[in-house]
């Protein structure tokens, strides 16, 4: 998550064409594409970096900003206002000759940890970069919250991460981006979280849901069955004459509640009746005095 040079991860030249992008961007993420690499956590960095410097390099708003700032590219407008503002405090202490090119090197000195001597302008601090970061959970690793250690800039940071995370959700560590400028605030680390569902349960918020076999004998007659919920098993009463794609509710037995102890959601159960294959002839008969009942 250190500053990566744009122009070096695609290949190309600070004098490179757009041309010249977008063929580099598209040599290399065919080459490092996931579907290509599966399970190559290097490969799957490479194509994130590839993506993110071609966001960048191929616009060419935010390409201008990129050339002249490096890293601080994102704090750009932040950067020029400052200027205007140091440019204007000289103007109106009855400066001759406008903004000189010294004052101009002064004014960036100060702003990237040094300053000329006999500069008379104050030091600008800005916030650091902040860094992101996706992290890769399954369902189950969400239900109950835990720590985990991630590494960052080759630092260790512990987290917790509160049950009942959504998948695409960002939380924010702060002071754990990168150094700020002139003393100023480290910049933040953000953390998408990419949630893997690989259970027999549909998400959705705090609910979850399911759809449960039911065999024709106990539709009809009724009965009690065992179902299966995201932390064990639970009896529940089947009426008599349920109807297929009847559904069901147990109140408290979905999802967690984020950041609230304590608090779940519900969960569903969908009722599929199954009908009975390869019928004896005794059961054929029976069904037939049946039909003729109703």
């Amino acid at each position: 998550m250190a500053f990566i040079d744009y122009y070096k991860v695609l290949g190309i030249s600070k004098s490179a064409t757009e041309s010249d992008i977008k063929k580099a961007y598209r040599k290399l993420a065919r080459k490092h594409h996931p579907d290509l690499n599966p399970n190559d956590k290097a490969a799957e960095q490479k194509f994130k970096e590839i993506n993110e410097a071609n966001e960048v390099l191929s616009n060419p708003e935010n390409r201008k900003k990129y050339d002249e700032y490096g890293e601080h590219w994102k704090n750009s407008e932040e950067y020029d206002k400052a200027k205007q503002q140091q440019q204007y405090q000289r103007s109106s202490q009855g400066s001759q000759g406008g903004y000189s090119e010294e004052d101009f090197s002064d004014f960036f000195g100060s702003m990237f940890g040094g300053r000329a001597s006999g500069s008379r302008g104050r030091e600008v601090k800005f916030k650091g970069q902040d860094f992101n970061a996706q992290l890769k959970l399954n369902l189950k690793d969400v239900f109950t919250s835990h720590k985990q250690t991630l590494t960052v800039n080759n630092k260790n940071i512990r987290i917790t991460i509160p049950a009942g995370v959504e998948n695409g959700q960002i939380i924010k560590i702060k002071g754990h981006g990168g150094k700020g400028v002139n003393g100023g605030p480290n910049g933040d680390l953000l953390i998408e979280f990419s949630i893997v569902n690989n259970s027999q349960f549909k998400r959705d918020g705090d609910n979850l849901y399911a759809t449960v076999d039911l065999d024709l004998y106990k539709a009809l007659l009724g009965g009690e069955i065992m179902v299966d919920t995201f932390d064990g098993k639970v009896k529940l009463t089947v009426k008599p004459e349920t109807q297929n794609g009847t559904k069901v509710k147990l109140k408290g037995k979905g999802f967690p509640k984020y950041k609230k102890e304590g608090q779940f959601g519900d969960l569903f159960i969908t009722y599929n009746i199954k009908t009975p294959t390869n019928l004896s002839a005794k059961e054929k008969e029976l069904f037939v005095e049946l039909s003729k009942l109703r």
